[in-house]
């Protein structure tokens, strides 16, 4: 058997200053804390290192109608 490709694989990363910066300009936020909220035992947390209650998360999922971003900030 082939190997198998999930195309709905969910995937986490930590974004950077500079980055949250842009994202709250784009939605017209005021803070992070305006953003929803991703617990940090979250299993789609488990790999990403050094992550700690403030940081921003932007998870991408592919589908077939093309990928989708969204941005949860880390709460306990």
């Amino acid at each position: 058997m082939g190997q198998q490709i999930n195309f709905l694989k969910v995937n986490h990363r930590k974004i950077s200053d500079d980055e949250i910066k842009a994202i709250l300009s784009k939605y017209s936020l005021s803070s992070v804390l305006k953003l929803p909220r991703i617990k940090i035992k979250d299993k789609g947390l488990v790999d990403l290192e050094d992550i700690s209650l403030g940081n921003v998360i932007e998870i991408s999922r592919n589908s077939f109608a093309g990928e989708s971003k969204y941005y949860r900030v880390v709460v306990e």
